[in-house]
């Protein structure tokens, strides 16, 4: 019973820090051999238009800075998704959607952040050669991007995926089987290669048979689901974890999906004195994987 008060008091800290993340003006990302040169790359939209948690001149300008340094063309996007919208577009980035009843409460139930007719238009593009670049963190956010990843046959699971004993760091590495060696991982040359990342804690998923995974979760973690985030009790629903995984790709028709379950390993973030994301002392090679992911949504690496 004590643990479980030390928990609950832990996540409600958890929670109200959550409005005091805010992306790192000091990160300067170096990039050191662009894909383009500066503004000729293609086009990338990042969505702004379901209430994102993140955005492109918010919680992710660092993710913004890191593709526009590699000289991609980024841009925001702020109108409904159609088929008209994604015109020009070679990737298309939706982190951390949410349904507008769940902009003031992270609590069940979490709606889709978008309607049939977004998820139809998403759903085509991408099977006629487009990118899409799926972000969604623990819950409430697995729940409002859910339909729209079960369109291409992957099961996002609302809720945390925690590590039930030494809880803290969610390190991911080649050498304990945890971070797959993939095209995602290796990028264009060894120098880009990656053998290890951190996330900060999110989400799980399960994925199709025509999907590979590339961050796997293993028996030291557990798939916790509340009814209000970060609010954990005895009563708090909880499964194995074994089996389900936090990144994954695939090709889907003509085009490319990446699927994560964890939005700040591809940003910078400070939270008072603490860093979270690609300024993370121990997340050094994150920023090379968001990289190599881009390359390969990109077609740049096959």
């Amino acid at each position: 019973m004590k643990i479980l008060k030390i928990l609950f008091v832990q996540s409600l800290f958890a929670f109200q820090l959550v409005g005091q993340q805010q992306a790192d003006t000091a990160f300067d990302p170096v990039v050191a051999h662009p894909a383009y040169r500066t503004g000729i790359g293609s086009v990338v939209l990042i969505d702004e238009a379901h209430h994102n948690f993140h955005t492109m001149t918010g919680r992710y300008k660092p993710f913004a800075d890191v593709l526009m340094k590699d000289g991609y063309q980024v841009r925001s996007s702020s109108e409904v998704i159609t088929t008209s919208t994604l015109i020009g577009a070679k990737i298309l980035v939706i982190a951390n959607a949410l349904h507008e009843s769940n902009t003031e409460q992270w609590r069940l139930p979490t709606p889709s952040a978008f309607t049939p007719v977004e998820i139809a238009a998403i759903n085509q593009w991408v099977n006629e050669g487009g990118s899409l670049f799926l972000i969604a963190d623990h819950m409430p956010f697995p729940g409002a991007a859910g339909p729209l990843a079960e369109s291409f046959g992957v099961k996002f699971l609302n809720g945390f995926a925690m590590k039930k004993r030494n809880g803290g760091k969610d390190l991911f590495t080649v050498k304990d089987g945890t971070f797959k060696e993939s095209a995602l991982s290796r990028g264009r040359n060894k120098a880009e290669n990656v053998t290890s990342v951190r996330s900060f804690t999110g989400q799980a998923f399960g994925i199709p048979a025509n999907a590979e995974s590339i961050m796997h979760l293993n028996d030291e973690y557990e798939i916790l689901m509340p009814e209000v985030a970060w609010q954990f009790d005895k009563l708090t629903r909880s499964m194995p974890a074994t089996a389900l995984v936090q990144g994954a790709y695939m090709k889907y028709g003509t085009g490319r999906v990446v699927f994560f379950g964890e939005a700040a390993m591809f940003t910078a973030q400070t939270q008072g004195n603490n860093k979270f994301g690609m300024n993370a002392a121990d997340a050094g090679q994150n920023l090379q994987l968001l990289l190599n992911i881009i390359h390969w949504l990109d077609g740049l690496i096959d």
